[in-house]
Formats: structure tokens, C-alpha cells, sequence
């Protein structure tokens, strides 16, 4: 199964999506909680997967995913977000994202766009 970063500035939601994503196998090999520990993270363990929160103190997702996708245009991103604003959506989708999860989010949709994503 896939190697997962999990990136967002709540604490409950890194872990809902990492209990969702260990259910089915994923390997949870990182917590980040803003787009700078996220950028980090992603330079020092190259997961196969990163769940990127849009909203977040310390650095926004979209920044976030500019940075990730520059440096490692292959880089597999899910966005997650409270945002259900279609011109956020595409342009993350444009910048490079795989897919996006619409909080509150379902464990299917999760486990789907997941899925998708790392195809």
C-alpha cells in the first residue's frame, strides 16, 4: 500500500484521515500541521501520496502545492478542503493535484479519490 503525508492545522483531522487511510493498509509515514513542515516533509521521506489541507495557519495549501509540484512535478497531492468553491478546486487541479475530498468528508470518498489519485 501507498506511503501517506497528511497535512492539515487540526489535529482531529490528521487523525481521522489517518485511521480511514491504516483501515485499508496506507502506511502513515508523516503528520504535518502547515505548508512549511509539509514542504519539509515531503523533501526528507518522498511519500507516495500527500492529503494537502487548503486552509491552514502557517501557510495555505495552494502555496503549499506550488512549492511541492515545482520541486517534484510527479508528486501525487489530494487536496483537502471546507472549500466547496469550484475555482479553487480547478485551479488546484490545474497547479497539479490529483483530486480533492470536500470536508466533512466520508470515509469513501476518501478511500476513492485516494485510489484515484495513486493510479
Amino acid at each position: 500500500m501507498a506511503k501517506i503525508l497528511i497535512v492539515d492545522d487540526v489535529l482531529i483531522m490528521r487523525n481521522i484521515l489517518r485511521v480511514m487511510l491504516e483501515n485499508v493498509g496506507h502506511e502513515i509515514i508523516g503528520n504535518a500541521e502547515n505548508g512549511q513542515q509539509a514542504v519539509e516533509m515531503f523533501e526528507q521521506l518522498k511519500p507516495d501520496l500527500v492529503t494537502l489541507d487548503i486552509q491552514m495557519e502557517g501557510g495555505d495549501g495552494m502555496t503549499t502545492l506550488g512549492k511541492i509540484m515545482q520541486r517534484y512535478p510527479e508528486a501525487r497531492v489530494l487536496m483537502v478542503t471546507a472549500i466547496d468553491q469550484n475555482e479553487v478546486v480547478e485551479e488546484a487541479i490545474r497547479m497539479g493535484a490529483k483530486g480533492y475530498v470536500t470536508k466533512p468528508f466520508q470515509a469513501e470518498d476518501v478511500l476513492q479519490q485516494t485510489q484515484k489519485a495513486l493510479a
